[in-house]
This record gives C-alpha cells, structure tokens and sequence, in this order.
C-alpha cells in the first residue's frame, strides 16, 4: 500500500518556554512599546538587537515590523527615490520588488541560475543600468559573494542583501548580511526566528542606520538603541528624514531573544532533514539536485530541486500525485501565482522583458519546506514519495 505522510508543512515548533516566560514578563508590565521603559530599564527590543549585532559581527543594528519593512527602509537610507532602477534577483519572492516598487522605483531583474542563485554574468552586463543591487540570497541559495561583491564595488554599485532565508548562513566564514553595505532579515514564521511578522536591518554604516532608525520611528529618542550609532550621527540626518513608523515591539523582541541563542542548533537541525530528503532524491532520473559550493555555509529550512525541461502537464502530475500522498510541493513555473511562488512575470506593477533563459529554470523550480516539526524519519517518507511520483511520471509520460 502507497505510504501517505500526514504531516504539515506549515507547522511550526512551539515558542519556547523561556520565550513565553519573557513575553509574560512584557505583557505583565504593560510597556509593549519599545520607547516605553521605566527608570534605567533596558527594553527588549534594544537588547535583541545589541545581541543580533554580536550574533553576526555588525556596527549596528535595528528591529522593524518586517523583513520587507527593512528591506524598502534600506533602500530609503541609500536614498533610492522615484524612477530610480534596483537590480534585483528573476527568483525571488513579492516582498523584495514590492519593497522597490513601494519607493517608488523600478526593478532591473537579473537572470537566475541552475544553482538558483543570480547570473553573475548576467549581472556584469545590467551593472551600469543601477547604482543599487537588492540581492535575495532566494530560498536560501548564496552565489559566490567574492565575485558579486568585486563587480559591484568596480561598478560603484552598492548591495542590500536580502537575506530572509539566510539568516545563520555564511560563505566563506562572512555571515549573511555582511557582504553588502545593509543587510535585511525577517523573522516571520516561516523563517529561522518566528516572532510572527518583524525584521532586522544590519550595517556598519552609521550615517544609513541613523537615517534607518529615524525612518523606522524613532522620534528623538535614539539615544535609548543600545546598536545604533553615537548620537552626533543623527545631527545631520535628524531633521530632514521623515518617520515612516515600522518599529518592532518589546513583546516580539522578547519572544526573538532565547531563539536567537538557539540559532545554531536550529541551524543544525535544519540541514540534518535537509541532507534527508536530498539522499533519498539522490541520481533519480528527470530529478536536478541544486549544487552547493563548499564555500557556502547554507541554511537547509526548505529544499528546492529542478524538473527540468519537463512539460507543465508532467509537472502538474508530479504535484497532484505528491500531494494525493499529503506531500504539499510548491512551483513556481505556473503561469499564474499561486501562494508565495509567483515569478517576475507575475509582477506587472515591475515589467519587465522576456527572460527565456531564466524562464526555462523557474519554470522547473519544485519548493519544498522542511519545519523543524518534522523528524528525520518524515523527512525520509517524503523523499521515498516524491521519489516515487516523479519517477512514475518520468517513466509513463514525454515530459
């Protein structure tokens, strides 16, 4: 008998207690507002953030409402501004074009890889088109930042890295994040940190993340950040950058805390489910595994891997047979958006022209998230039944 997997893809692991403990604390007190302390009290939200700033070995740090909040705060602090071009990823999620497109700029996509990462040299060719490249380091896939960087440096085009699914991950020892000139993270529930919906935006940049902390709300009470620049950084910056409030609160910032230094052993836990279900998809014909680099330190909370060159009729087979067998795999090759997977061509607030290459790998892109709420085991079954469905399609069908 077909073996059915009744697990949920989109559950995750409870908050922990001290979490809970730390959020009764808050709502005990009542001073859910970051700004909002008594006497020499630390908020929480000041101390998550002087405690991600060490994590990762940035200057400064500030928490917002949402990933996607530091992301267009990011391109604010560069300046970005009406008609202005962004380079940014082909593959990539909503919120990073969504981001541009809300300061009123103009993304540039640039070609995607079979490794998922951008096309570098698709990027050399676009450089001069840009003076700001929003890199998504998509599903957790890192490109060879050596050589991003040094292009984008000789081009005088400066890097937000969007690492919403990086967080924990590195190449080459340099945490992501740090490449670039401002790094972005989300911690919504999908991510490696749930709080929900929030952000951070990282820089060693004091003139940008003053500017970030006044356009996240901050009023004239920066001096209470406890990861921001001194306070003679915000003299000329303080009057002429508008509030555009996206401040996280303390009882977010007090659940992130124990997760925070829990992250490495999150981080572990993920890529032994990882490397799970990769060994059991392992030389299956018609299946195309994504190549790691060895310099990439990655992040295995969800896998991607490729049917390539297949018919949408095959690869529709393949979802409807996996997910009759509860395996929930997500594509981002249909022509119309469906949940998170909506592709460039699906933006048409951002047109932009054909991308027959890049077309040809989004259109085999298969997604699949791996919540810590699953064992090994499960993670076992799920790779005998995609294996199972894709080699029954392979077999039976021109795809």
């Amino acid at each position: 008998m077909d073996e059915i997997f009744t697990g949920s893809f989109t559950q995750q692991e409870p908050i922990s207690d001290d979490g809970i403990a730390a959020a009764l604390d808050v709502l005990r007190h009542g001073r859910l507002h970051r700004y909002n302390t008594q006497g020499d009290e630390i908020a929480e939200t000041a101390l998550l953030e002087e405690e991600f700033a060490a994590l990762i070995g940035a200057r400064y740090c500030l928490a917002v409402a949402s990933g996607g909040y530091a992301m267009a705060t990011a391109l604010r602090a560069l300046g970005v501004g009406p008609c202005d071009k962004v380079l940014t990823n082909a593959f990539t999620l909503a919120p990073v074009p969504g981001a541009i497109a809300a300061v009123g700029a103009v993304p540039v996509f640039v070609g995607v890889t079979e490794a998922l990462t951008i096309d570098l040299d698709d990027l050399a060719a676009k450089l001069d088109q840009a003076n700001v490249l929003m890199l998504s380091h998509m599903r957790g896939h890192i490109c060879d930042m050596d050589r991003l960087i040094a292009l984008c440096n000789a081009a005088g085009v400066r890097v937000i890295e969007d690492c919403a699914h990086t967080m924990g991950a590195s190449w080459n020892g340099v945490p992501s994040g740090r490449h670039g000139v401002i790094g972005c993270y989300s911690c919504q529930t999908y991510k490696h940190v749930n709080s929900g919906e929030g952000g951070f935006l990282v820089s060693d940049d004091a003139d940008l993340m003053a500017r970030s902390v006044i356009l996240s709300g901050s009023y004239m009470l920066y001096s209470r950040h406890r990861a921001a620049p001194p306070p003679e950084a915000f003299e000329a910056v303080k009057y002429i950058t508008p509030n555009i409030s996206g401040r996280m609160d303390n009882l977010r910032a007090a659940i992130l805390r124990p997760q925070l230094r829990d992250l490495d052993a999150r981080v572990a836990r993920w890529n032994e489910r990882y490397a799970v279900v990769e060994a059991g998809l392992h030389d299956l014909p018609g299946l195309q595994l994504i190549p790691r680099s060895a310099a990439e330190q990655f992040v295995g909370s969800s896998l991607q891997f490729l049917l390539l060159d297949w018919s949408a009729d095959a690869v529709r087979q393949v979802l409807r047979r996996c997910s009759a067998r509860g395996v929930d795999l997500k594509w981002f090759g249909g022509t119309e958006p469906v949940a998170f997977t909506s592709r460039y061509s699906s933006w048409r607030y951002a047109p932009s022209e054909a991308m027959p290459t890049s077309d040809r790998i989004l259109d085999g892109i298969i997604d699949l998230r791996l919540p810590l709420t699953f064992s090994l085991e499960d993670c076992a079954q799920i790779a005998r039944i995609i294996r199972a469905e894709v080699a029954v399609v392979f077999q039976s069908a021109p795809v």
